[in-house]
C-alpha cells in the first residue's frame, strides 16, 4: 500500500496570503502547505481522502490519470471545494464514486448542485456516485476493507478512515473510547496537529502527541499543520524518534 500526502496544510494553507509571518516566507519546501488530502494506492486501485481546493494542482503534480474513488472526511472548504476538477476524470471515466456521511452528502448537493442533477444536466458538467457512509459499517473497496471512525471536530461529527494497518484521522479534537478501539494495532498513524496553543476544534501538538502515544503505533505522522507551529526543520527535532511532520508530497509505503 503506497501513501502519498498531497496536502499537509491548514485551512488556508501555507504560505497565507498577504502574510509575512517567518513561516510563511520559509524557502525550505517542507514549509510549503496545500490543504490537506492523502491518495491511498494499493495494486492497481488509487482513492483520494478529501478533495480540497488545491486538488487540481495535487493531481497533476502527481501526474494523476485515475481515481476509483474519493473518501470524505467531513463538508468544511478546505476538504470538497475541489470536487469540480474530478471532470477531467468524468470525461475519461464517466460517473465518479464519492463516498461520504449522508449529511456530508446533503451539502455536496447544495453547493455543487450541477454535479448531482438527474435533469437538464449543464453540458461538459461532472457527475459523481454516491456512497452513503455509516460508521458502524465497513466499506469494501476493490478488495480493501475499509473502517470508518468517528471522531469530534469540536461538536461536528467527522470520520477518519483505517486502511489495514495504516489509519488517518485529520481535523480532530476528541474521539470516543468505542471509535478508539477501531485503531488497535494500528502501525501507521497519522493525526492533525495545528499548532502549539490549544485550539477549539484541532487537536494542538502535546494533544496530538498524547494521543499518538494511546493508541501506540510504530510511527505517527502529523498532518494539517498550521504556520503557527513552526518552522519544520526546527519543530521536528523536537518530536518522539517515532513521531514526525507529515509534509508535502511525503509518501509512505506499507
Amino acid at each position: 500500500m503506497k501513501i502519498t500526502f498531497l496536502g499537509t496544510g491548514t485551512s488556508q494553507g501555507i504560505p497565507v496570503i498577504g502574510s509575512d509571518h517567518p513561516v510563511c516566507r520559509s524557502t525550505d519546501p517542507k514549509d510549503k502547505r496545500l490543504r490537506v488530502s492523502i491518495m491511498v494506492e494499493w495494486g492497481k486501485h488509487r482513492y483520494i481522502v478529501d478533495c480540497g481546493p488545491d486538488f487540481r494542482q495535487q493531481m497533476l503534480t502527481h501526474q494523476v490519470d485515475r481515481i476509483d474513488g474519493i473518501l470524505f472526511t467531513h463538508e468544511h472548504a478546505d476538504h470538497i471545494m475541489g470536487l469540480d476538477d474530478i471532470r477531467p476524470f468524468f470525461f475519461r471515466q464517466g460517473d465518479i464514486p464519492i463516498y461520504a456521511q449522508e449529511r456530508v452528502l446533503q451539502s455536496l448537493r447544495k453547493k455543487f448542485d450541477y454535479v448531482f442533477a438527474t435533469e437538464n444536466r449543464y453540458p461538459g458538467a461532472p457527475a459523481v456516485k454516491e456512497y452513503r457512509i455509516d460508521k458502524h459499517e465497513p466499506l469494501l473497496l476493490d478488495g480493501m476493507t475499509v473502517i470508518p471512525i468517528e471522531a469530534h471536530h469540536n461538536r461536528l461529527p467527522v470520520l477518519g478512515f483505517r486502511f489495514e494497518n495504516f489509519a488517518y484521522l485529520t481535523d480532530i479534537k476528541t474521539i470516543d473510547n468505542e471509535e478508539l478501539e477501531k485503531l488497535d494495532g494500528v502501525e501507521y498513524l497519522v493525526l492533525n496537529a495545528l499548532r502549539e496553543e490549544p485550539h477549539h476544534s484541532h487537536l494542538n501538538i502535546r494533544e496530538a502527541i498524547e494521543l499518538s502515544e494511546k493508541i501506540g503505533p510504530k510511527e505517527t505522522y502529523f498532518t494539517h499543520i498550521s504556520h503557527m507551529m513552526g518552522f519544520h526543520s526546527e519543530v521536528q527535532k523536537n518530536l518522539p524518534e517515532n513521531v514526525f511532520l507529515a509534509y508535502d508530497n511525503l509518501i509512505l509505503n506499507i
